[in-house]
């Protein structure tokens, strides 16, 4: 009797524990009372009445990712291209996820499929592969109002691979072969042109610093010339402004010791000496003395008089 009182106490207990329900966060429980929709648990302990309520569905409210295997589309001029997307959803509405469609993934698979192929078909190949953006706002708008009844939000929508066929693939790399080769073709030509441009500006330059090198240095001899021809004339002046001096001196020299007619007689001798040394021009002394002694008395005269 003991043991099947402690095994029903048992099965109570665990029948009570089963009830308590704490949802953790990010997480919503779907319940069910009888077969229908009771109600949303959200965040927090909850309790459940035992045999009548269930948990219907266990949602998570976290922003979900979905990448899709490559789907073939047709542009608009009949290219066949394989494209890949990623989807990026949440869900808002956990009744409406639960009861609004049997699997949510798949429907949003193909819903993505069928929307890719509408919005392809209306561009061409060049579009295509430059519009990505555009395709990628054009396929989030579609799809969260179709999503929309079955509580999903389409949050971003990504064309992640473009993949033309083998021959356009070919084609196009042998057209950014050709606009790479003609860019270096470009740079190559701008280079020269401005290594060109470089050196004739240096030769100019170059050509006006000799100029200027050339100029200062006639300025600079002309200086010099004209400072070494002012000190030849400075020299010049000085000595004879020396021998004037030196004269002016001798005859002051000669009126203060009184000199007598036989040294002015005897100097005049030397200085006609002096001014027939090594000249070819002859020189005619009188024969009367006592007319030399006249003219040399004369100059002592004029030396005094001075």
């Amino acid at each position: 009797m003991l043991i099947v009182l402690a095994i029903l106490i048992l099965i109570i207990l665990m029948i009570l524990a089963s009830c308590v329900k704490i949802v953790p966060q990010t997480t919503a429980l779907v319940i069910e009372r009888l077969g229908a929709y009771n109600g949303t648990w959200k965040v927090g302990i909850h309790f459940k009445v035992p045999i009548i309520d269930r948990v219907a569905r266990k949602v998570t409210l976290k922003e979900q990712v979905v990448d899709f295997a490559p789907q073939p589309v047709i542009t608009k001029d009949n290219v066949t291209m394989r494209i890949d997307t990623v989807v990026f959803f949440e869900i808002t509405d956990p009744k409406l996820y639960a009861y609004g469609v049997e699997n949510p993934i798949m429907a949003i698979e193909n819903l993505t499929a069928t929307t890719l192929r509408n919005i392809i078909g209306d561009l061409e190949l060049d579009q295509t592969l430059t519009s990505r953006e555009t395709i990628n706002t054009k396929m989030r708008a579609s799809l969260d109002v179709a999503t929309d009844p079955w509580g999903i939000k389409v949050k971003r929508v990504e064309l992640k691979n473009i993949i033309p066929p083998a021959a356009i693939q070919d084609a196009m790399e042998k057209q950014m072969k050709a606009e790479r080769e003609r860019r270096e073709a470009i740079l190559r030509a701008e280079g020269e042109k401005k290594s060109t441009i470089l050196v004739a500006e240096g030769k100019k330059e170059s050509a006006i610093l000799d100029a200027e090198a050339e100029k200062q240095a006639a300025i600079l001899r002309a200086e010099a010339q004209k400072e070494k021809m002012i000190r030849e004339a400075e020299g010049q002046a000085e000595a004879i402004l020396k021998v004037q001096q030196a004269n002016a001196d001798g005859l002051r020299f000669l009126k203060e010791v009184g000199v007598d007619e036989s040294v002015l007689r005897l100097k005049g001798m030397e200085a006609f000496a002096k001014a027939a040394d090594g000249q070819a021009t002859k020189i005619i002394i009188p024969s009367d003395i006592q007319k030399m002694a006249g003219v040399v008395t004369s100059v002592a005269e004029i030396a005094k008089e001075a």
